[in-house]
Formats: C-alpha cells, sequence, structure tokens
C-alpha cells in the first residue's frame, strides 16, 4: 500500500506522462468527487438570501451533502471553505459544521483567493487526501455579497512605489475596461458575448438542467416594505433574465464611466449569494463506501499575470495546466471559465482560440450570479452536471483572481 501511494503521488505530481491514457487511468489512492452541490444563487441585497446569515447557508448545504451521501459524518476529517468578504469565516464554517453533524473531531478552516476561493478549497483538501493525510474532506465556497465587503486600505509608501503593487489597488471595473482598451474588445462584442450567457443560462433552467446541482435551501426573508417575515424554499437562480438580447443590453449605460464606457450591469458578473460544495475521498474508500464516484480530481495550478489586466488570468493558467498533464485544448471536452467581465470573458477566448460551443454551455456568472468565494466551487458542480448530461468526460475549471493570477482544474467525468 505505502508503494501505491507513493507512485500515486509520484504520478499526481508530475502530470502522468501519457496525456489523456494517464488522466483517466484508475488508481486506489485518486482524489474523487462523490457528492457535488450548490445552493440556489440569489440576488444580493434584494434576493432570497438577503436576510440569511452566511452561517446558515453554510449549515444547510453540509446537511445536504451528508443526506445526500448518507456517509457516517465522522468519517470526514476536514473541511475546507473558500471566502472572500468575511473575516469570521473560520467561525463561521466551524460552527455551521458542528451544527450540520459533523464531530468535533473534524478539522475546519478558510481560504481566500479571491475569486478562486473555492477552488482552491477543492486543492487542498485533494491535496490532503494525496499525501495520505486524510481521507475524505468537504470543500466548499460560499459568500453573502449582501453583507458588504470591507474596503482594501491603501499599501505603505514603500510598496506603492512599486506600480505593480500599486495596481493591486484599482477596482474590478477599471481591470475590466483596462482588457477592452488593451486588446481592442468593443461593447458590442461584449454585449453579444452577455447576451449568449443569459440565452444558454435561460434554456438550461427551463429544461431543468439545473436540478440535479442545485439542493433546496429553506430560509426566511422580511419584506422591505411591511416589515413581515415569512418562510421561503429557494429553488432556482435568480439572476438568469430572460429574454435578454444585445440589443436590449446595448441600452445600459456604462458601470464604470471614470475608466471607460464597454462594461456595463448588463455584461458584468452580477453580485450574488449562494454556495457550493464537494464531497471528496480517496477512491479506495469511496468503494468501500459504496458511494457513486461522479468525477477525478487530477489536480490544479495556479499561474500569475499583470494586476491591472487581472480578467486574462485564464489564459495563463489553462495552458499551464494542461502542459503539466501533456494535454492540448482540444483533448477539453467542456470549459467553465467564470465569467467575471464580457471582456475577459471574449479575450481568453480569442486567446486560447476555444471553440465557444464548449465554454460556459450552461451561461456563466453574467446570467447566473457570481458569489465571489463560492464560484470556483459552483462551477466545479455545474460542469460536473454537464458532463453526465452531454456524456463528456475531460473537464477544466478556470478563475480569474482579483490581483492579476488564473487558477485552473482539471476533472475527469466517471460517470459514463
Amino acid at each position: 500500500m505505502a508503494t501505491e501511494r507513493l507512485n500515486s503521488i509520484l504520478t499526481h505530481l508530475k502530470g502522468g506522462n501519457n496525456g489523456l491514457s494517464a488522466i483517466t487511468q484508475k488508481n486506489p489512492d485518486d482524489v474523487v468527487i462523490t457528492v457535488a452541490l450548490r445552493t440556489p444563487l440569489a440576488k444580493a441585497v434584494k434576493g432570497g438570501f438577503k436576510d440569511t446569515p452566511l452561517d446558515h447557508i453554510v449549515y444547510s448545504l453540509l446537511k445536504e451533502v451528508l443526506e445526500k451521501s448518507k456517509i457516517d459524518p465522522a468519517l470526514v476529517e476536514d473541511i475546507c471553505m473558500g471566502n472572500v468578504n468575511d473575516g469570521k469565516a473560520p467561525y463561521i464554517l466551524r460552527a455551521a459544521s458542528l451544527a450540520a453533524g459533523i464531530p468535533n473531531t473534524a478539522g475546519a478552516s478558510s481560504v481566500n483567493r479571491f475569486c478562486s476561493s473555492g477552488l482552491k478549497a477543492v486543492q487542498d483538501i485533494a491535496n490532503q487526501i494525496t499525501l495520505g493525510h486524510i481521507d475524505v474532506g468537504i470543500a466548499l465556497g460560499a459568500e453573502l455579497m449582501s453583507a458588504g465587503g470591507g474596503a482594501v486600505t491603501p499599501f505603505s509608501e514603500e510598496v506603492m512605489k512599486n506600480q505593480e503593487s500599486a495596481d493591486c489597488l484599482q477596482p474590478m471595473g477599471q481591470t475590466s475596461e483596462n482588457v477592452g482598451a488593451d486588446f481592442n474588445i468593443p461593447r458590442e462584442v461584449q454585449d453579444r458575448y452577455a447576451a449568449e450567457s443569459y440565452r444558454r443560462a435561460e434554456e438550461a433552467q427551463k429544461t431543468g438542467l439545473f436540478d440535479d446541482e442545485i439542493t433546496p435551501i429553506t430560509t426566511t426573508i422580511k419584506d422591505p416594505k411591511t416589515g413581515e417575515v415569512k418562510q421561503v424554499t429557494l429553488t432556482k437562480d435568480e439572476g438568469i433574465r430572460y429574454g435578454t438580447t444585445a440589443e436590449s443590453l446595448g441600452k445600459i449605460r456604462p458601470a464604470f464611466p471614470k475608466f471607460g464606457d464597454r462594461s456595463t450591469g448588463g455584461n458584468s458578473s452580477q453580485v450574488t449569494d449562494g454556495a457550493a460544495a464537494l464531497l471528496l475521498m480517496r477512491r479506495s474508500r469511496a468503494i468501500e463506501l459504496n458511494q457513486p464516484i461522479l468525477a477525478k480530481f487530477c489536480g490544479a495550478t495556479v499561474a500569475g499575470v499583470p494586476p491591472r489586466i487581472m480578467g486574462i488570468g485564464p489564459t495563463a493558467a489553462i495552458p499551464k495546466l494542461l502542459s503539466k498533464f501533456h494535454l492540448n485544448k482540444d483533448d477539453i471536452d467542456i470549459y467553465e471559465i467564470n465569467e467575471a467581465f464580457a471582456s475577459m470573458a471574449v479575450y481568453c477566448l480569442q486567446n486560447l482560440q476555444l471553440d465557444h460551443a464548449k465554454v460556459n454551455p450552461r451561461g456563466g456568472a453574467i446570467a447566473l450570479g457570481h458569489p465571489l468565494g463560492a464560484t470556483g466551487a459552483r462551477q466545479i458542480c455545474t460542469i460536473l452536471s454537464e458532463a453526465r448530461r452531454s456524456k463528456k468526460k475531460v473537464l477544466v475549471t478556470s478563475m480569474c483572481i482579483g490581483t492579476g493570477q488564473g487558477m485552473a482544474g482539471l476533472f475527469v467525468n466517471e460517470q459514463l
């Protein structure tokens, strides 16, 4: 067993040497996903989660993961949650996990890698399993953007002397306008891309494609006019605007006129509340527990780009990831690339020369919303669901990161 584990670790670190044949091989020490669930995504400030504390969202989702898997909660050895805005995230996760029935023998931590925090949480749990530190863990991402976020304080004088350091303070809207201007991505092109995101999300919602990745969440909501509090059960994403067209998006005024006139509230990601979670374990343990194996997690990587054009991060992270596993872009059946802004999404498609039909087939954050710490995990739930439906095998998810980085993860669908 020790030799098998060592060989598995070496293969994981090297990425194998035979491309597709290497990543599709099955090993007892593989890291696999057995449950992938998310909450509905709700409009921040005015949506279904506006009066729900983050701990209740996390608690509710963890309970659903345990209920769906039916594993003994005592088997969970560690939990990691991606979160960006809440400084109390480690306390929230620990308390929510205990309330959900996970005993105090399990650890709990939070991680913040900006918009890729949910994917980073998956990587952290997977790395522990790969190294033999744990056999079973839960990774999740959660964000309550209704609660707002803390302002970034200026850096010290010495740090600000470095231009790229100073660029880390640029608002995200400014970085989107930088991408549009630097790479000549017109407003009209961005609006057309956004309209297609809405169209795909609308079609997916109407035909029930999101249903198997979403678990209903019951909470309470307060009427802002009457003060009446009532119980509601959220079942669907709230941000999808039916009938959106490029023409209707073209009528929306620029969101960041101080920096440019190409990015708008219609072709940028929505401010959103929500969470997503994945149950990961060693393949041998999943077989022992009779758990359905949804996918194999092959690995993830991070790469840097200039902070002032942070949105192009996937153009650095995806090629780096593929090279580690001796793959090319055409080996990948589905890509999920976070649509922080249409400017960066269009640039990534153009730069990577990707077939748009393979990218975000159910729409992305422009239509669905972008709860910062959750999206990295949400994308995995969505891409695994789509892979099962369309019978696609090799999957890549990728995120841009606010200070000028990109992160990408590689998965193999095992539900064929």
